[in-house]
């Protein structure tokens, strides 16, 4: 896996320059970004999920235009924001499904395998038949990263990733991000 950006340009209509020419290129492995608040990282990830245009510059994902062709990128892309809602009135499980099946994973026994290992490694398990609107926020947080990680993504964006988690849990997710940032 090979990220490729290039002169990557977004200034907002209020005037506020988020990103300036970023270039860089990422290879397989982890890759974190630093900055105070206000620097541009969510910006650059949003991007980068394709979930928002830049002014200009180019951004490609193993030789993919991913400003071009978005759903090619989406379908190799895990990507967790630092806010996201989800429907309080659907069980944990059943939502991880829909979102594999919306991912793509069209067998059911295969689908359901990897929901219920993603349970698992989230610490999830026990609590896949509660609504999501009963879960705690650090529970959402882990929920959130699974989904993330379905169907075997060749590259995460985490924004904030262990908010709202407690020691033992940033922990753990800390050691799943390392293992699948291994290339």
């Amino acid at each position: 896996m090979e990220l490729k950006i290039k002169n990557l340009t977004k200034t907002y209509p209020n005037g506020t320059v988020a990103l300036n020419e970023v270039s860089l290129t990422v290879s397989p492995g982890m890759f974190g970004l630093l900055g105070p608040n206000g620097a541009g990282k969510s910006t650059l990830m949003r991007t980068l999920a394709t979930l928002q245009e830049p002014d200009s510059g180019q951004v490609t994902l193993d030789g993919i235009d991913a400003l071009a062709d978005k759903q090619a990128v989406r379908r190799q892309l895990g990507y967790l924001p630092q806010e996201f809602g989800l429907d309080p009135k659907v069980r944990a499980l059943e939502m991880l499904d829909h979102f594999g099946a919306l991912k793509g994973i069209t067998a059911r026994s295969e689908r359901r395998t990897e929901v219920e290992n993603l349970l698992r490694q989230t610490n999830l398990w026990e609590s896949r038949h509660k609504r999501l609107g009963a879960f705690s926020n650090g529970m959402k947080q882990r929920f959130g990263i699974a989904q993330a990680l379905l169907g075997n993504p060749r590259l995460v964006i985490v924004d904030e990733p262990t908010a709202g988690l407690d020691p033992e849990e940033r922990s753990r997710f800390l050691n799943l991000l390392a293992g699948i940032g291994q290339p």
